[in-house]
This record gives structure tokens, sequence and C-alpha cells, in this order.
């Protein structure tokens, strides 16, 4: 069809075709054969009109807001090449008729919201090159007929999250396939052994977060082309094959969060391309193969969380490309090497904590200008920690905590280190003291230790208004001034920037003493920003508890206010639950909710005046490094006073969390903070938003998990869970739990649970889990 008719008869962006602009035409027929439509802000649907062109080969209407499905009238388009319609809104299910165009090579539908199954007519298209169905909602089994695609060279189905089944055995004869990417799924089963035996030019395994089991197949070592293996949160067990090592190609090697056992075959070290490898929480023994130091491309190494013992090898203090190592929670014993630093120009980061690590902690590590995070907690090292050069001077305590021989700058919470001299003369005056004059001394501390206990006591039986004075004083002991907030967030840099709200942002700063804070900057242009402001300064600094974000101190002016908060650097609960990188797993997740309970039984029952946070949601549940959880963001909190709810003229809490009284009636009251509970909890373990498109018509999160419950606790939870071992023990575990958010988020409020009950039962449920499964 030419353009003119297509004009007359369409009318469809006229400005567009006036200019040229993303249409190109035959020179010889005038016809149109390529529509390129991307980035260019549309909506609505797809006319059927574009059927009508028979000559196109080319449809791009990428990164647009299309919806609706595709019309039916594109099956006329027979010689089609390419049709890409990523990031937009489509929706319904893949049309079974795109298996008639005969021509196509390149499907592209990701990032839509696609639902239903995989067509297995798509495997009727002998042409087709290019598959990537990434981020949709589909569900089912992978066609075998998609193993009839003879030119298949990528093959993307990430993140659609229900995608079950085995993987068809046929998909791994398609010789021509370069990217087979099926990560974030439930795809369940074994990987063929001889899966490499015609896959001879396939560069990326991407199969991280399903439930795959079995051994790693041991002709992966076949694959001589790969570039990245991403096996990491299946169920895979046995050796890592020793033939890894002839993929000379690979830069990426992830295998974290499986049962394989074993030990580290030293084959690793031939893997000369390789820049990161990851193997952490999966079980291996054995110690570290000093081969892993012929890693001379290796940015990235973590092998967290395993049983792996001996010294770490010098060798690996040498990959000068080396940005972060990752070692913690092992058996790793002996000292560190003294030229630790020497080599390591691009460290950033040094993760040694939880291991039997000894002897001194070198000063060479100084020469690492790069590292901005150390932690070596939980070790047995001793002697003075290096205080005088490079990165030292901005570490926290918190690198050094649980070593009980190290000495230091007090700032570090370590006693100060002795001299040389000092040390001679006290050894010499203990050779000739006499027991005449030790007799006296230890009497003299049994009476210091007795008058500590008896003033200890004697304070503990105050009142509650003077340890909330106390509390006063200890949030407000540091004054800060608006310059040094300035300088320790780099004048608000936009690198800086941890999150906005609906009253400012919040930055991360760090003060000249090493000192890192969360800095939350009111905006004041937005109304009631300074009123939220003076509320959360109000709460705050009467509130102590270890899962309340505690308060550092404030900065206040006409212009300007601000709080400096304890900063949690692991980031919130809604970050982890939508990441595309992490993922918590059920224990972790039950943990979390006990923490959020914990502190909410406190704001209600155990202050002098119950207080209600008024706007819980994962966005305002923060983790702090050990992932204990602490509830943040107190600008809407209410303090009840003497009754049991108030109203609240202005609403302003979360749709989708708040509960029914509060958005109908304005009333506030500790109930409406375990409705939100509820919900919180729904989303945790489900990982769908009460705000989900899918809730839509009458449907809701709340009513959604009801009915599925008790039997198909698995067609709700979130696929990541589902994925793990001890499945029998997690669903149960899940299953009691949303049952006891359904209680939590009754319409009416009497009849919700109180959060001391909540929080006993979160502990109940926790108790028979441990009880059922094997922690790793």
């Amino acid at each position: 069809m030419t353009l003119s008719t297509f004009w007359q008869t369409t009318g469809l962006l006229l400005p567009l075709f006036a200019t040229g602009l993303g249409l190109h035409c035959d020179s010889q027929n005038n016809r149109v054969i390529v529509l390129n439509l991307t980035s260019m802000s549309l909506t609505g649907t797809i006319p059927p009109h574009i059927g009508n062109l028979s000559f196109l080969v080319q449809l791009r209407l990428r990164n647009n807001s299309f919806q609706g499905s595709i019309p039916v009238d594109l099956v006329h388009l027979h010689r089609l090449e390419i049709l890409h319609l990523g990031y937009n809104s489509f929706q319904g299910e893949i049309p079974s008729w795109l298996g008639s165009l005969p021509k196509l090579q390149i499907l592209y539908l990701f990032r839509n919201n696609f639902t239903g199954t995989i067509p297995p007519s798509l495997g009727n298209i002998t042409t087709l090159k290019n598959l990537e169905l990434w981020n949709n909602n589909l569900q089912g089994n992978i066609p075998e007929e998609i193993g009839n695609l003879n030119n298949l060279e990528t093959f993307n189905l990430y993140g659609n999250q229900q995608i079950s089944g085995t993987i068809p055995p046929t998909i791994f004869n398609i010789s021509s396939l370069d990217t087979i990417d099926f990560a974030l799924n439930r795809l369940s089963g074994n990987l063929p052994d001889d899966m490499c035996q015609y896959l001879r030019v396939l560069k990326r395994l991407i199969l991280h977060h399903n439930q795959l089991e079995g051994s790693i197949p041991s002709s992966l070592g076949q694959c001589k082309e790969l570039l990245r293996i991403s096996l990491d949160g299946n169920k895979f067990t046995g050796i890592i094959p020793r033939n890894i090592g002839n993929l000379s190609l690979l830069q990426e090697l992830y295998l974290d969060t499986n049962d394989l056992k074993g030990e580290l075959p030293e084959e690793l070290g031939s893997l000369h391309a390789l820049e990161r490898l990851r193997a952490g929480k999966s079980r291996i023994t054995g110690s570290i193969p000093p081969e892993i130091g012929n890693l001379h491309n290796l940015k990235v190494l973590s092998l967290h969380n395993n049983s792996l013992t001996s010294l770490i090898p010098s060798t690996i203090f040498n990959i000068s490309k080396l940005e972060s190592i990752g070692l913690y929670m092992n058996r790793l014993s002996g000292p560190l090497p003294s030229t630790i630093g020497l080599g390591l120009p691009n460290l950033k980061e040094l993760l040694l904590w939880d291991n039997e690590l000894n002897g001194i902690i070198p000063g060479s590590i100084s020469n690492a200008s790069e590292l901005t995070i150390l932690e070596l907690a939980l070790n047995l090292f001793s002697g003075p920690i290096p205080t005088a050069l490079g990165p030292f001077t901005n570490f926290s305590a918190e690198s050094f905590m649980g070593n009980s021989e190290l000495c230091g700058a007090s700032r570090l919470q370590v006693p100060q280190c002795k001299t040389h001299a000092l040390q001679e003369l006290k050894k010499k005056k203990a050779s000739v003291m006499k027991p005449i004059y030790i007799l006296p001394t230890i009497a003299s501390m049994i009476l210091v230790l007795a008058f500590t206990y008896f003033l200890l006591r004697s304070r503990k039986r105050k009142s509650k208004s003077l340890e909330e004075e106390d509390v006063l004083t200890l949030a407000t002991w540091r004054r800060i001034s608006y310059q040094e907030l300035q300088n320790a967030t780099n004048g608000y840099e936009e690198s800086n920037l941890l999150g906005t709200g609906g009253f400012g942002s919040v930055y991360r700063g760090k003060f000249l003493d090493g000192m890192i804070i969360a800095v939350k900057v009111f905006n004041l242009q937005v109304d009631r920003a300074s009123k939220s402001f003076d509320d959360e300064c109000e709460v705050m600094s009467k509130i102590r508890h270890r899962n309340l974000v505690k308060i550092i101190s404030s900065c206040s002016n006409i212009d300007f206010k601000a709080l400096v908060l304890e900063y949690m650097p692991n980031g919130s609960l809604e970050t982890w639950l939508y990441s595309h990188n992490y993922c918590l797993d059920t224990l972790q997740r039950l943990n979390i909710m006990i923490d959020v309970a914990s502190a909410l039984e406190y704001l209600h029952h155990d202050y002098a005046t119950p207080i209600v946070h008024c706007d819980l949601k994962p966005s305002n549940v923060l983790l702090d490094k050990d992932m204990v959880a602490h509830i943040g963001d107190f600008g809407i909190a209410k303090l009840l006073g003497e009754g049991d709810s108030m109203r609240q003229t202005n609403t302003l809490a979360t749709i989708g969390y708040m509960a029914p009284e509060y958005g109908s009636e304005g009333i506030v009251s500790v109930t409406g903070d375990v409705y939100s509970f509820g919900i919180l909890m729904m989303e945790t373990f489900t990982r769908k938003k009460p705000t989900d498109n899918m809730f839509e018509g009458g449907m809701s999160l709340k009513w959604w998990v009801k009915e599925a419950l008790p039997d198909s606790v698995t067609e709700i939870a979130d696929a990541n869970l589902l994925g793990e071992e001890n499945l029998s023990a997690k669903v149960d575990c899940i299953s009691s739990t949303l049952q006891l958010a359904v209680s939590c988020s009754e319409e009416l409020s009497e009849r919700r649970m109180d959060i001391t009950n909540v929080l006993g039962k979160l502990q109940k449920i926790r108790k028979e889990f441990e009880k059922s499964v094997v922690l790793p």
C-alpha cells in the first residue's frame, strides 16, 4: 500500500509522515517497507490499518505507551522480518497467528504485560533468529516446538516468574543458539549432561533463580565460546566440573546459593578472561586453590558463606584488577600477608568478617587507596589498627568489632595501644610484685564491681519520664551544622541520593571522622513538609528501640530543615523484594517481619504514649548491614495521648496500605498499623504490590491471598522462594504467615489481632520452620 493511500485511510501520525520521520519507502514501488516509531511517546492501540502495509519489512514501535492487544490484521504482513514492540504496555496473550509470518527473523515483545502461554506455533517460523519475551507475565511450559527453530540465536524469557516445567531437550539441539536466558522463572528438572554437544557457539547461559537441580553438566567445558554462566539461586548439587577450566573466553561465572559441596577445582585458575567469580552460599569446602591468583582480569571474587578453610592464598592479593573480595562467613585462618595492599590498587571492598583470621592488620593495606568498605569483624586479629595513612581514617568501629586483641584510636571503640616502653615497664613491675600487694588490689576491684552493680540496679528503678529525658539527650548529643552536612554529602550530589519521598529526599553522607549517615532533607516548598519535620523530630527524639531507625541530630533554620539519621547500608525492603540481582530467602523475610512487629509492639505498648506509625510499607522498612530491619519515616506518625484512637483530618497514608477507617473517616489507631502490617506481610511473601495492575475490578491483594489459602499457596507465593530446598516446610511457613496476615487485615478494626499476639505467632512460626529445615 502506498504512503498516500495509507495516509488517507488512517490519518495516523500526520506530522510524522509529513516530515518523513520514521518512515521508509521502497524507491522503485513507493511502498512502505519500514515504519519506525521508536521513543515517540505514543499512546493508544496499534491501528489495524497497519495490516494493509503488505510490503512492510520492519515495524518498530519500541519504547512508547501502546496498550491493548496486537491486532490480528498484522497477520497479512507476509514480508515482515522485524517486529519490535518492546518497552510498551501491551496486554493479552501472544497471538498464535504470529507463527504464520514466514519471513520473521526478529520478534521482540519484552517489557510488556503479555499473559498466557508461549504459543507452540512460534516453532513454525523457521527463519526466526531472535525471540525475546522477557519481563512479561507469561506462564506454563516452554513449547517443545521451539526446538524446530534451527536458525535461532537468542531465546530470552527472563523474569516472567511463572514459566515452569522442564527445559525441552530439543532446545539444546539448536546449534545456532548464542544466548539462552531463562532466569527468574520456575523451571525445574536437570540440565542434560551432554547439553554442549551441539551448542558450540553459545555465549550466554543464564538460568539463575529457577528450581533446576542435579549436577552441573560435565560437558559444559565443550561450550568454548561461553562468556557468561549464571546458575545461581537453583538447587544444583555435586561438584564444579573440572573441565570448566577449558572456557578460555569466560568472563562471568555465577554459582551462588546452590548445594554444590565439594572443593573449588584448581582448573578455575585457567580462566584467564574471567572478571567475576561468585560461588557464595553453596556449601563449598576445602581451601581456596592458589591458582585463583592466575586470574589477572578478575574484578570480583565472592566465595562467602561456605565452609572454606586454611589460609587465603597470597596470590589473590596480587590480582591488580580486583575491586571486591568477599570471603566472609567461612572458616579461613592464619594471618593476612604483610604486602596485602601493595598489589590491589583498585580494591574497593574487602569483606573478611566472621572467619578465624589472626595476626596483625598489615599497614600496607593503606596503599589500597580506593578501599571504601572494609569488614574485618569477628576474627582473631590483634595489635594496632593502622590509622596513619590511607583509608583507615574513614572506617568505623563496626569494621573491627569482635577482635578482642585489637587496639587503636578511641573512635574505633578499642583500647588505646600502649607504647613499647610502657609495656616493658609494666612487665618489670609485674615480675617484682609481691602477693601482699595483689590481695588489696583484688579486694578493691570487688568493691568497685559491687558498687557498680548496685548503682545500675538503682538506675533501673527510675521512672519512665527520666528514661525519656536520657534518650532525648542521647538522640541530640551531636551538634551538626549546615556546612557539615553540605560537605558530608558533597553538596547533596546526585550520586549520594538514596531516595525521594513526599516531603523531601534522603542522601548518603560521610563525616570527616568516617561516620556514615543518612540525611533527610525536607522540601519546604511542599505543603506540610515543615509540619512533617516537626512531627518526626518530636516522635523520633522520644523513642529508642533496636528496630527503629535512630536519629543522630537535626539541622533547622528558616530555609533549611534536615534530619541526620542512622545509615542503613542494605537499603529498603522494597529494594530487596524487587531487585533482579538479590533475593531474600524465606527465613530472612520471616526475620524481617518479626523485627517490624517488635518495633510496632514497642510503639504501641512499651512507650508511655502509644505511637501510630501511619505509613507502614516496604520502602519504610530499612535494613542494616546484618539485615536487621528498622522502621523509618515517622513524618506522619501520631502520638495518641490518652485515647485509643484519634481523628486525622488530612489523609496522608499510602494507598493500598492504609486501613479502611483511615481512608474513609480519617481515624488513626494502633489497629491501623496492624492492618498495614498485614498487607506488608502479604507483599513480602508474594512479591506483589497492593497497587499491582492485576488488582482491578474489585480484586485486591488481600482477596487474592485469602482465596488461595490454604491449598494454593504455591500459586501466589514469590516464585523465588519456591525454588529453594525444603519446599514442603517453606510452603507451610509461607501459608501460616499469610493466614496471619489475613487476620491482621480484617476490614473491621475490632477484629484485628493485637500486635503483641501477632509477634508471638510469628516467633512460633519461625521456631516451627527452623525445626523443619536444615539451614545452611
